[in-house]
């Protein structure tokens, strides 16, 4: 007489089932799975073309993310940052950026001393300018600073 199978791999007989009943599952929730995607597929191809489904364009869909929300003032100032040249004229863009946007508090970083006390001057313009072209962008002050603590033109040259 031959032995069970359960008797011959060493299984537990208790357990056997179970384990049967598990890969059958498994089984059965690919097929599923395959069968619903299926299905998906097909209604997809159905209602392609319909009112109400035509895909959005891309730029549509990202402007209206960027416009709802927080997006929208850091936006706001990458454009200042990419555009500075245009707010403050080349030759001041060549020696300030703008460092800091926080609390409506704009700073700007300034190359030299003497270039801060020009920012300075201008800050009046600078602030009409930034509102009239950033509209989303709410700025309460502008504050200039110069170079960094220790910053010297000696030390920059070395590297």
């Amino acid at each position: 007489m031959i032995p069970p199978v359960a008797f011959r791999l060493h299984l537990d007989q208790t357990k056997l089932a179970c384990e049967v009943f598990e890969r059958i599952s498994r089984r059965g929730a690919l097929l599923n799975d395959r069968q619903h995607l299926q299905q998906r597929r097909e209604e997809a191809i159905e209602n392609f073309g319909k009112p109400g489904r035509d895909p959005a364009e891309l730029g549509n869909v990202m402007s209206t993310i960027a416009g709802n929300g927080v997006w929208s003032t850091n936006l706001k100032l990458a454009q200042l940052r990419n555009h500075w040249d245009q707010v403050v004229g080349p030759g001041v863009a060549a020696h300030s950026a703008v460092a800091d946007f926080s609390g409506g508090v704009l700073t700007i970083r300034a190359e030299s001393t003497v270039w801060a006390t020009q920012l300075t001057y201008l800050i009046p313009q600078l602030t009409e300018t930034i509102r009239g072209n950033l509209k989303g962008l709410t700025i309460n002050e502008i504050r200039v600073t110069g170079p960094a603590v220790g910053y010297s033109r000696k030390w920059a040259r070395r590297k």
